[in-house]
């Protein structure tokens, strides 16, 4: 599998649904925080237009927080029009931007995973071939610090049951992979379309009290 490639084409797949989208679905609040659709959209686009150098000097001036330059960032982005960063996403798609110290599954992962973030609430479709999911998924349960809220899956044995995916030991949470996805980065919303008596022992960890 060449990683850059199934990127390109989650790039491009996103792109092409986001191009029909209404000016109230581009405000609808996504699943990441507080970020509308448009925001999500606007953290895709960052960087495949900001270089490696301005994201370093974005970081320095955020007093060497990733998280709070991120945010800048994405928010000067966002300011400008929806339709604008969709035809960035397609043009652009073939980036082959890592982040420092990461390979191309992180990407893949941030694709995916906010690409859910934006259909989920809008009730959009898309068949990601099992491949990519099985990636995504393999890097996520042993990714860096991060991508995964600390603690949220020890001990937890995650079951896919529309892809040949299966990791770890202990009360089970099942699910699709895309639903698997969102809960393993921490988004509450999928919670409820999972199964297994592991979900209560995952919810308590990712859903504050």
């Amino acid at each position: 599998m060449d990683v850059f490639e199934e990127i390109a084409d989650e790039r491009r797949a996103l792109a092409e649904q986001l191009a029909h989208l209404t000016p109230q679905q581009q405000a609808a609040r996504s699943l990441c925080r507080a970020w509308s659709v448009h925001d999500v959209l606007a953290h895709l686009v960052m960087p495949l237009e900001v270089s490696a150098p301005r994201l370093v000097l974005a970081v320095l001036a955020a007093g060497g927080r990733f998280d709070r330059a991120n945010e800048r960032v994405t928010r000067r982005l966002a300011q400008r029009p929806f339709a604008e960063l969709v035809q960035v996403l397609a043009r652009r798609a073939g980036t082959r931007f890592t982040p420092p110290g990461a390979g191309p599954q992180a990407p893949l992962v941030d694709v995916l995973v906010h690409g859910l973030d934006i259909r989920w609430p809008l009730g959009l479709h898309r068949d990601v071939p099992a491949p990519r999911l099985q990636e995504a998924l393999t890097f996520l349960v042993t990714a860096p610090a991060g991508l995964v809220p600390e603690g949220a899956l020890t001990g937890l044995r995650l079951e896919a049951d529309d892809i040949d995916f299966a990791h770890g030991s202990g009360p089970v949470v099942r699910g699709t992979a895309q639903v698997l996805l969102l809960a393993s980065t921490g988004r509450g919303a999928a919670l409820d379309s999972l199964a297994g008596e592991g979900v209560p022992v995952l919810r308590r960890r990712i859903v504050p009290g």
